[in-house]
């Protein structure tokens, strides 16, 4: 299922009870949050696309647009993404229609190291997921699975560093979940903002 509202335009009904800005943000910001939960319905090639160009625009160091994106949505291609993530990731993550390996060359076309590579295409996550937020579908980024086998099916260079897979769909049930997980498919909270804010310099 997909949220009925607009997430630019008010709080959907289930981000209320557990989160609470401290501040005045748009809403979109509060929406946003990474179940587990996914429905087989297919995403468009234009809601992919305009998720993907999203991403393209995000701010780079010297404009060099480090991020890489490769892109699983066919049964097949779906099937090497799950062979390299881990059992626990995989029992929830193969129901999602289209998964997205985020990376990033370490190196500047000029051959030099670019030591933003990955502050960059840690951005390009962020508005990948705002804008998927913005069309109705989820997003859950998953650390947990095993770069070298993915390295290896994606034929991915050396000089690419593998950050993320993007879990990308529209909602399921909780109910669907392993009992376990159901009970942790719920938007989480936030550390207050005063324990993250430093004037001047860290004190402790």
């Amino acid at each position: 299922m997909s949220l009925s509202i607009n997430p630019v335009e008010q709080l959907s009904s289930e981000v209320k009870e557990y989160r609470k800005a401290e501040y005045s943000i748009n809403p979109l910001f509060i929406n946003r949050w990474s179940p587990r939960a996914f429905s087989d319905r297919n995403i468009s090639d234009a809601d992919l696309l305009s998720i993907l160009e999203a991403a393209h625009w995000a701010p780079s160091s010297f404009n060099d647009q480090p991020w890489r994106f490769i892109v699983a949505k066919t049964e097949d291609q779906l099937k090497i993404f799950h062979e390299f993530l881990n059992p626990f990731n995989r029992a929830w993550a193969e129901k999602a229609p289209v998964l997205i390996l985020i990376a990033s060359n370490k190196k500047r076309e000029n051959g030099d190291i670019n030591s933003a590579h990955a502050f960059d295409a840690g951005t390009a996550w962020g508005h990948l997921a705002i804008q998927a937020t913005l069309l109705g579908l989820s997003t859950h980024a998953i650390g947990g699975f095993d770069k070298v086998k993915a390295r290896s099916l994606l034929n991915v260079p050396e000089d690419m560093e593998l950050h993320a897979v993007i879990a990308l769909g529209y909602r399921g049930k909780k109910e669907n979940l392993a009992e376990d997980l159901q009970a942790r498919e719920n938007p989480s909270s936030r550390k207050p903002l005063k324990d993250i804010i430093f004037e001047g310099k860290i004190s402790l």
